[in-house]
């Protein structure tokens, strides 16, 4: 088999139309590197696995059973012979021809360099909050491409959001070195696998780079009914990677409710571009959304103090990932 220079790898199950456009867009990049494409599909039962026959990947299908965000990303990468690893989800979708070639020239740019993330677009139809917060949160990695590793420990072990900053990765759009990766491959986590890999990755003494010219669009309008039990998932998976918790007690959850409410509401009235009806529409919305976050996020951050039997009350009925995996 001929040794690739990347090895670009899809977990996919019942990805939908989606999938077409984002293989589209991988098989049209312009780039000096060769690469592959590898897919795991753990049980689709939609046309997931003809859209991907319909190109040129490698398909491998494991029963939905096995799946793990970990585990399969690692099944995938060790199929692969490329000196890089790239993953990408099967809703990430490339917005430049350049996407590949800016991606693996960032990973070249520093040996030490043991994974990459790139920016993510928000898609057209994106909800206005996560436009506002996907911007401002790609925005603090900097402008060009831009390495980090841990320039000062005291600061690393007093400080939350630096810990936070340093650990922050994302295999939705991310490159890693195969030769680290081999000594470190990814956890078998229920959530933030990328992050308990790039956490482990800095306090070893590698460094990670952002590269703002590897751009994908990738966003979700999930349903305001399920905000709750998706923010109840991510930090319960917070206090598991930092032992972070949003509050100490429930008792601040108006305060700050009701202080981020209308600092969404000021970014609505300012928006040009959208009519008063439309900016109520959001006002309101940001009024059950942010509920949602406080009160999930919350509950996922002190579930590790609760009593087993409550751990288990909470996870039957809010956890999305405990229903997935019962599923």
């Amino acid at each position: 088999m001929k040794k690739m220079d990347v090895s670009i790898i899809i977990p996919t199950k019942n990805a939908g139309e989606l999938l077409d456009k984002v293989l589209k867009a991988v098989f049209e990049q312009k780039t000096e590197y060769s690469y592959e494409v590898i897919c795991v599909d753990s049980g689709s039962g939609d046309r997931t696995l003809e859209i991907i026959q319909s190109y040129p990947c490698r398909l491998y299908q494991i029963p939905a059973s096995q799946f793990g965000h970990g585990k399969t990303r690692n099944y995938g990468a060790s199929l692969g012979s490329g000196e890089f690893i790239v993953f990408l989800t099967q809703d990430a979708l490339p917005a430049t021809d350049t996407w590949l070639q800016n991606f693996i020239d960032a990973m070249k740019l520093d040996p030490e360099i043991a994974g990459g993330f790139g920016i993510h677009y928000p898609y057209p139809d994106c909800n206005l909050l996560d436009v506002r917060n996907l911007k401002l949160h790609f925005k603090g990695f900097g402008e060009e491409n831009t390495i980090f590793y841990l320039e000062d420990k005291e600061r690393y072990e007093k400080e939350e959001g630096y810990r936070h900053f340093l650990a922050f990765f994302s295999d939705n759009n991310s490159c890693l070195r195969r030769s680290v990766w081999e000594k470190y491959p990814y956890e078998d986590v229920n959530f933030a696998e990328d992050q308990f890999w790039a956490r482990k990755i800095i306090e070893l003494g590698y460094k990670k780079v952002y590269c703002p010219y590897a751009p994908v669009y990738h966003s979700h309008n999930y349903k305001l009914s399920t905000y709750f039990a998706r923010y109840f998932d991510e930090y319960k998976g917070l206090y598991e990677l930092h032992h972070y918790e949003m509050m100490d007690h429930w008792r601040r959850i108006p305060g700050l409710w009701y202080r981020q409410v209308r600092m969404d509401c000021s970014y609505f009235r300012h928006l040009e571009g959208i009519t008063k009806k439309e900016k109520l529409h959001w006002m309101f919305y940001s009024l059950f959304r942010e509920h949602a976050y406080f009160w999930g996020g919350y509950l996922g951050g002190k579930y590790h103090g609760y009593s087993e039997r409550k751990q288990k009350f909470l996870d039957r009925h809010i956890s999305q990932q405990y229903k997935q995996k019962k599923a």
